[in-house]
């Protein structure tokens, strides 16, 4: 599985490496295959300007996920653009680090890719236990390493 992290806003990503295979047992848990992954570190406009043109949202947000995957496959593929801004501003508001809010965001995408929704208060909850779930399996995961 090809994973990239692009920067065109600055953030601080340690343990890339480690996060990669973790991504890639959150699929393996999913029973899901991925094959092509890429992450977008961006602005608030520029995730706006995204979300204007692709979705005719016009909104900021902390994430837009894309699924590039071929409905005759069964491998993933996808984009995700997450605002770096909106990271550290959500980190504030609330009261965790920025690193924790980044890696629930990242793993959020991961789960929309797997198929997880959010439109509703029952698909918010379950989309909010697998983040925690997963952000702690991430903590032990990093622990062990």
């Amino acid at each position: 599985m090809d994973i990239s992290f692009n920067f065109i806003e600055t953030i601080t990503l340690n343990n890339r490496s480690l996060l990669k295979g973790f991504i890639k047992d959150i699929f393996k848990k999913e029973k899901k295959k991925a094959t092509s992954l890429s992450f977008v570190f961006c602005s608030d406009d520029y995730l706006l300007q995204i979300n204007k043109t692709y979705l005719q949202h016009n909104y900021y947000t902390d994430i837009i996920t894309f699924d590039l995957s071929n409905p005759s496959h069964n491998e993933i593929e996808g984009e995700i653009y997450i605002s770096v801004e909106t990271i550290r501003s959500n980190s504030q508001r609330f009261n965790t680090s920025i690193k924790s809010e980044l890696h629930r965001v990242i793993f959020h995408g991961i789960l929309h890719l797997c198929g997880y929704k959010d439109k509703n208060t029952a698909q918010q909850k379950i989309m909010t236990n697998k983040e925690d779930f997963y952000l702690t399996k991430y903590a032990q995961y990093l622990e062990k390493k």
